[in-house]
């Protein structure tokens, strides 16, 4: 079994680059640390440092083994923060990794009911790729991916995708633009500024799908991993870009952009993906029931949608 002390000291010394001044931050004798280190790479059958220099720099096995010695001081420093800030024992720390291609609008208002449910909640929200929040996942790092796709099975990760809801997609434009393109819609996206959400969203597929379907071809003037600075754009009047419509009131709002159109049968389907097979954590289970009472239409307002072109 893994010696946490050895590795802490040997953690100790690949940060401050030698025995002498990690025996001086630790205040212990540097035949000991050295000892320890000698322990610990015995146990792992590898040698961890080399001499460059002055310096000790760990080797291609100590520079692995310093990758998840930072993830484990990591893990036990939020772990001694949280239990020692629970007021009267009940907060409750929640981690939850956002894919960068889930709107922050429906980012915010799937998290949000977690801050009210009954337990008190911490809430420690970080956005990433996919791929590097499914690692995450997987080794227990984080407690919750929202995402815009479910989990793939081959990744060989386990864990469970809940869908929350799904959201048709329309056309807004800012208010001069939308007079313009909104006659003869969806026709008069022929050739029309056109700002897209990048290749890493899923509807960006379901889109270029639904062009060449209607044999349109848009001017692609932008492409965008954070869909608020495509939005941004589209308020400037530099094209014409597709959103959630359950944040069409936002976007009217805060974009001064009006629906053009609705692209027949294209919807957001947003999951929340957790190694739980059923849904136990109070905020996932706040999450979950909040996105199908409060925030996304159901299947038949979605099919009623779909129709309108």
């Amino acid at each position: 079994m893994l010696n946490y002390k050895q590795l802490h000291y040997f953690w100790k010394v690949a940060k401050a680059g030698s025995i002498a001044r990690a025996a001086e931050q630790l205040r212990l004798a540097p035949q000991t640390i050295s000892a320890q280190i000698g322990t610990l790479e015995k146990s792992l059958g590898t040698e961890l440092f080399r001499r460059v220099g002055r310096r000790l720099e760990p080797t291609p096995a100590g520079q692995l083994t310093l990758s998840y010695a930072d993830e484990i001081f990591q893990i036990g420093r939020e772990l001694e923060e949280t239990v020692r800030n629970r007021p009267g024992g009940s907060d409750m720390l929640f981690r939850v990794g956002v894919a960068d291609v889930v709107p922050k609008s429906i980012a915010y208002r799937l998290l949000s009911p977690a801050l009210s449910c009954a337990a008190r909640v911490r809430l420690i929200c970080r956005e990433d790729k996919l791929d590097r929040l499914f690692a995450e996942l997987a080794i227990h790092k984080i407690d919750l991916v929202i995402a815009d796709r479910p989990l793939p099975g081959e990744l060989g990760v386990k864990g469970y995708s809940h869908p929350l809801g799904r959201t048709p997609i329309a056309f807004f434009a800012a208010r001069a633009l939308a007079e313009r393109y909104k006659k003869d819609f969806p026709q008069s996206l022929h050739g029309a500024p056109v700002l897209i959400p990048s290749d890493g969203a899923t509807v960006r597929g379901a889109l270029t799908r639904w062009f060449s379907e209607h044999q349109i071809e848009p001017l692609i003037v932008g492409e965008f991993d954070d869909t608020a600075l495509m939005k941004a754009f589209g308020k400037a009047g530099a094209g014409i870009f597709p959103a959630p419509t359950v944040l069409a009131d936002e976007i009217r709002s805060q974009y001064e952009a009006d629906i053009i159109g609705r692209p027949d049968r294209i919807a957001a389907q947003y999951y929340a993906i957790s190694v739980e097979r059923k849904l136990t954590h109070p905020a996932v289970v706040a999450i979950s029931e909040a996105s199908k009472t409060d925030l996304f239409v159901d299947d038949k307002r979605l099919s009623a949608h779909g129709r309108r072109t």
